[in-house]
């Protein structure tokens, strides 16, 4: 089994590959989970949005956006990337 470590190094690699074209910017990892079964882990990343257009009014914080990677504990593989709501 991958540790958690690996797990989310994982989700960002994967992350990254696939937004490589885009400019979000500081990814931090927020929350992990290991399933009941410990058959994956779960692993949310969160990232600020790119500027938009036109600029972002003074004084109004960049969106913060979530990811949720479900990845196999056992391989290592992504299986999942799904939108995280924050309510």
């Amino acid at each position: 089994m991958i540790d958690v470590k690996t797990a989310a190094n994982k989700a960002y690699e994967y992350f990254r590959d696939l937004y490589a074209d885009k400019d979000f910017s500081a990814v931090l990892l927020e929350e992990v989970e290991l399933t009941d079964d410990q058959n994956f882990w779960l692993i949310t990343l969160s990232y600020l949005m790119p500027a938009m257009d036109p600029p972002q009014l003074f004084g109004t914080a960049p969106k913060r956006a979530y990811k949720i990677f479900t990845i196999d504990a056992n391989t290592g593989k992504v299986k999942s990337m799904k939108i995280r709501t924050i309510k």
